[in-house]
């Protein structure tokens, strides 16, 4: 499928990643559905989308007018079948390897054969995923990062089975987003995940052992190293019940004790502090 015939692009989930997809496609001119099998989540989701393009109106990012016509691209459907006119579907559902070969062999019998099929995951095997898939050529990760609206990188991961003309597309759409592309090719964790896993496990150590607070922690790497963000404040960003999920993977398919989820991280999600979205992680965090 060439970038011309992509005018409509499904979104599945409409939660911390989701919503921020659906709001870049919008800005780039697609139309939009944006599908989440939780009760007002796609209201929510919307919610979100509109005050971030207010905020962006109001810091001279976004013009009054470009934020209508967004928001004017954005349709919230009630099924997955809804999706079918979409030429793109991107699933940004909770990471669970079953519940995503579920949605894509589902996708399958839904959209047209050479509707492009793509995974936010971050961190699972594209490949397992895309064996769901009937025309598991059409499967590729479109790893997008947070805040979607305000971050550039876009990691494209190619699953063993994803057709070059596959990668074209996704390329030629991720340009139309303005995103920055780095194409990967399937492995546990990628290249973003992998690494950025990693810092945040051993900052998560550091905490542990009492080398220093979480907020000195965080500024070593923002000043010294010149990350936008400190790996305990972007685990609290991501949610620490994903973090550990992804640790978990990550352990287990390498063996390596780089990845070995520390006993801190394990405690805090068991007690519920799971970062921004409960109010309390590394970090407090007012409710909205």
């Amino acid at each position: 499928m060439s970038l011309t015939n992509l005018e409509v692009v499904g979104v599945i989930g409409a939660g911390t990643m989701g919503h921020g997809v659906a709001q870049v496609c919008a800005q780039a001119g697609f139309e939009v559905l944006l599908y989440d099998v939780t009760p007002g989540a796609v209201a929510e989701g919307v919610r979100r989308i509109d005050r971030n393009l207010s905020v962006g109106v109001e810091k001279g990012k976004v013009t009054a007018a470009e934020r209508e016509a967004a928001l004017g691209r954005l349709k919230g459907v009630a099924s997955l079948d809804a999706l079918a006119p979409a030429g793109l579907v991107i699933e940004c559902a909770p990471e669970r390897l079953e519940l995503k070969q579920s949605l894509f062999r589902a996708l399958s019998a839904v959209v047209s054969p050479d509707a492009v099929l793509a995974s936010n995951t971050s961190s699972l095997s594209l490949t397992e995923i895309a064996a769901a898939a009937t025309g598991p050529h059409r499967v590729v990760g479109l790893h997008f990062f947070n805040p979607v609206h305000l971050m550039k990188l876009l990691e494209v991961v190619q699953a063993l089975q994803t057709s070059a003309s596959t990668v074209e597309t996704v390329k030629a759409f991720g340009a139309a987003l303005k995103k920055e592309l780095i194409i990967v090719r399937d492995s546990p964790g990628f290249a973003s995940s992998r690494l950025g896993v990693a810092l945040g496990l051993e900052a998560i150590r550091m905490l542990e052992e009492g080398v220093g607070s979480a907020a000195d922690i965080d500024r070593a790497m923002e000043l010294g190293y010149g990350h936008p963000m400190g790996p305990l404040k972007l685990g609290d960003l991501v949610g620490l019940d994903v973090r550990l999920a992804i640790a978990e993977y990550l352990y287990a398919e390498t063996g390596s004790p780089t990845f070995r989820p520390p006993q801190l991280l394990k405690k805090m999600v068991r007690a519920g502090k799971l970062g921004k979205k409960s109010g309390e992680g590394f970090y407090s965090y007012p409710t909205e």
